[in-house]
């Protein structure tokens, strides 16, 4: 009889608001990682806090997108503030994928990870696609200077 092995999950985590191409190969490289993608969105509060504007998308919408991606397996909506590290825990990942321009110390991630009894991997996905179509703030700047000025 055939041993099934364990599905390796891959964690990620982000905002996505404005969805674009380089988040399409963000979660597609992160899938590649392993079995199964699940996808942590940024609660409207944590999007106020880090990026100092408005969520475009509730996470509500950031969330729905994400679901009908073929590469994501599931979508959860983070709390407000930092990582909910109960998620994390939760969810059981193996290997936690953080995106090129996310600004994470890898290692300190690790450090506070294991302090949670989380024994996942931390990978840093390299730019694939780099370009101003790629990036949230350059989208909106182009669509401000194409319908307001």
């Amino acid at each position: 009889m055939e041993e099934k092995r364990k599905k390796i999950r891959v964690l990620v985590g982000g905002v996505f608001d404005i969805l674009h191409v380089g988040h399409i190969h963000f979660l597609k490289q992160a899938k590649e990682l392993g079995d199964e993608l699940v996808v942590i969105v940024a609660h409207d509060e944590t999007v106020r806090m880090q990026k100092r504007r408005e969520p475009i998308n509730p996470a509500e919408d950031r969330a729905e997108l994400l679901r009908a991606i073929r590469y994501v397996d599931e979508v959860y909506i983070g709390t407000p503030g930092t990582i909910d590290m109960e998620l994390v825990k939760r969810i059981d990942p193996d290997v936690i994928a953080i995106g090129p321009d996310q600004f994470f110390n890898c290692e300190k991630l690790k450090e506070e990870l294991r302090k949670h009894g989380i024994n996942a991997e931390v990978i840093r996905i390299p730019y694939l696609y780099k370009s101003d179509r790629a990036k949230t703030s350059k989208i909106i700047q182009r669509i401000v200077e194409t319908f307001c000025e």
